[in-house]
């Protein structure tokens, strides 16, 4: 198995906004595990999403079919104003 993490930084005052945006946007995700964290401790202003896939080719069709998805592009109108940077994490779980 594998997790992806998408970690961003939000603007000031826009992390609880992109949270919402991603949690919205990826309810109707089928085939993985997705789930939206903020930060608590360390960097201010950090959103992660979260997403586990039993290998790299599940995460190379989720990304296929995001891409194709038009209501998905509505969904996340205007998201990258509301953060600063962001970088991924491909993890595998070591069992």
């Amino acid at each position: 198995m594998i997790v992806v993490r998408d970690v961003f930084t939000a603007k000031p005052g826009m992390a609880s906004k992109l949270a919402k945006l991603m949690k919205e946007a990826t309810s109707g995700f089928s085939g993985g595990k997705v789930r939206v964290l903020t930060d608590l401790v360390g960097g201010y202003n950090t959103v992660v999403m979260e997403t586990e896939f039993a290998d790299l080719a599940g995460f190379e069709k989720r990304t296929k079919e995001y891409m194709e998805m038009p209501d998905m592009r509505q969904k996340m109108a205007g998201y990258t104003d509301l953060w600063l940077t962001g970088h991924r994490e491909i993890l595998r779980v070591t069992e």
